[in-house]
């Protein structure tokens, strides 16, 4: 199924110079000469990296991609999200300027179809780094159509047939409908339509409190919809540590979205004649023992996702998969020794990010083989961050101390609220914390949690330090400049080194410092 329908809406310019770059209508294949070194079934942001550095490398490559290069990140998820997420953040800050001398007598126009004009209008021009002319520009073969393996080491794309030598899979993954009943007779929406609403909905209605439902939850809020959020669990962000989820959350109930949280959406019907809208949805629903119902203009859901495997041939391939996606080991090697995967579409961590990294370890793996599978790229030394972009951002690298301690690993954890941090406090941004798990007796760190304005930034260095080798004392022995947010991890290591010295160490120095007066 595709990723969002063709043609993209609204028909407008942007989209238009969108198409024309990413699913081109007159885009003629070019002709298979000889066997490719190889060949790329998806052109998300895995398969794009993977043909990039192949072909940058010198090997015959094929790309193709039935739908729109880009894949979600491009289309209908990072950029275009982030676009509105802006967009509702100056909003935000017009809304609470009073605080800094900032009012509007006069009142305020707020226009969200031009917000979200704004946001096609970025996205097309992203999207010339993924287009089909750019990576034939840099040798690879792009075919636009449905790729489809025809045996072992043979993919047939229309009336074609590829050869290769190696052959990756990066097809992705694709938002799902929820088994609720009269949800799709209602109709919803999901991340690859919302984001062409151009009217901003009065009441919106997001099943599912995870990054996506959260972002974009707080974002259509401070556009002005009346949004409740639905979740199956007690608080926002069940992956996060509770207090951490608790910041934003506060910030998001500030913004006015509501919240009904241990709720088990019982059915969705279209509402009765005396909805004041007109043309609403009624939603059924049972929390805390209680059935209740609520009426809303659209409804977005923002869980559920399904690996693409379908007419793909695997079978012809040899290539095992289930419903979590196609099956492979660390190496990234499918059942099949010649096919790889990497992105959505094998893998848990489900971020651009992260797709960008398992296609570095597809090309080494697949384009370099190596004897006896030593010395081959692995998965295992992989440490995935990622980030939630509401506001505060919530950022995390590494293992939580749930999970240390699942290991039998024991942890000290060290907490820097934010609100003891200048710049936080002048800018406002005070509410959040950055968070260090070390190995205890040690500085080495096992991960970190960082609730800030600008978390996905602050993150990076706890994520360098990790990848270097470098612990925590590390960080606080670096200096880091004045006023700025990310002093809150500098200060947490000022914890560790506080709290490691002992009442002994103190006793002797005391002794030291006296004799030497």
């Amino acid at each position: 199924m595709p990723a969002a329908p063709l043609p993209l809406l609204p028909d407008d310019e942007f989209n238009r110079r969108l198409t024309a770059n990413v699913h081109p209508p007159e885009w003629e294949n070019p002709t298979p000469d000889g066997r490719y070194n190889l060949v790329v079934i998806g052109a998300g942001t895995a398969g794009l990296v993977t043909a990039a550095v192949a072909a940058g490398i010198g090997a015959k490559v094929a790309l193709i991609e039935r739908h729109l290069m880009g894949g979600d990140c491009l289309n209908v998820g990072c950029v275009p999200s982030k676009g509105i997420i802006r967009a509702a953040r100056v909003w935000a800050s017009a809304r609470d300027g009073a605080e800094f001398g900032l009012t509007f007598p006069g009142g305020v126009e707020r226009d969200f179809g031009a917000a979200m004009a704004r946001m096609r209008r970025i996205r097309a021009a992203i999207s010339h780094v993924d287009s089909a002319a750019r990576f034939k520009g840099l040798g690879v073969d792009v075919f636009i159509g449905e790729g489809r393996f025809s045996g072992r080491d043979t993919v047939r794309v229309g009336d074609v047939t590829l050869r290769f030598a190696r052959a990756a899979v990066c097809t992705g993954a694709r938002a799902t409908a929820l088994p609720i009943p009269g949800l799709a007779e209602a109709g919803f929406l999901t991340n690859e339509t919302v984001f062409s609403l151009t009217a901003l909905p009065r009441r919106l209605a997001v099943i599912g409190a995870g990054p996506i439902g959260c972002e974009l939850a707080q974002a259509f809020a401070r556009f002005g919809s009346e949004v409740t959020v639905f979740e199956l669990t007690p608080h926002i962000l069940p992956r996060e540590d509770p207090d951490a989820a608790a910041v934003v959350q506060a910030r998001m109930e500030r913004d006015g979205v509501r919240f009904a949280f241990d709720t088990a959406i019982d059915g969705v019907e279209p509402a009765t004649g005396d909805d004041p809208g007109g043309s609403g949805k009624r939603i059924r629903y049972t929390t805390a023992g209680e059935a209740r119902e609520a009426t809303v203009d659209e409804i977005l859901v923002g869980v559920g996702r399904a690996p693409n495997v379908e007419g793909l041939g695997l079978e012809e391939a040899g290539v095992s998969y289930d419903r979590s996606g196609v099956q492979v080991d660390t190496c990234l090697r499918t059942s099949n020794p010649r096919i790889y995967a990497a992105g959505d579409i094998c893998s848990p961590f489900k971020f651009t990010h992260a797709a960008d990294a398992m296609a570095q370890i597809v090309i080494q793996n697949a384009l370099f083989p190596h004897p006896f599978g030593l010395g081959m790229a692995s998965t295992e030394a992989l440490n995935i961050p990622w980030c939630t972009y509401t506001e505060p951002e919530i950022a995390h690298v590494g293992l939580y101390e749930t999970d240390a301690r699942k290991k039998g690993i024991e942890v000290e954890t060290f907490t820097q609220p934010l609100a003891d941090v200048d710049r936080a406090v002048l800018d406002g941004e005070d509410a959040g914390f950055a968070r260090v798990h070390v190995r205890k007796g040690t500085d080495r760190i096992l991960g970190a949690t960082i609730v800030a304005a600008d978390a996905g930034n602050l993150l990076t260095e706890v994520s360098v330090a990790m990848k270097a080798g470098a612990g925590l004392g590390t960080i606080g022995a670096t200096i880091h400049p004045y006023p700025t947010q990310a002093e809150a991890l500098r200060k947490a290591a000022n914890q560790m080194r506080k709290a490691r010295f002992s009442d002994r160490q103190r006793a002797i120095l005391t002794r030291m410092f006296a004799w030497r007066r």
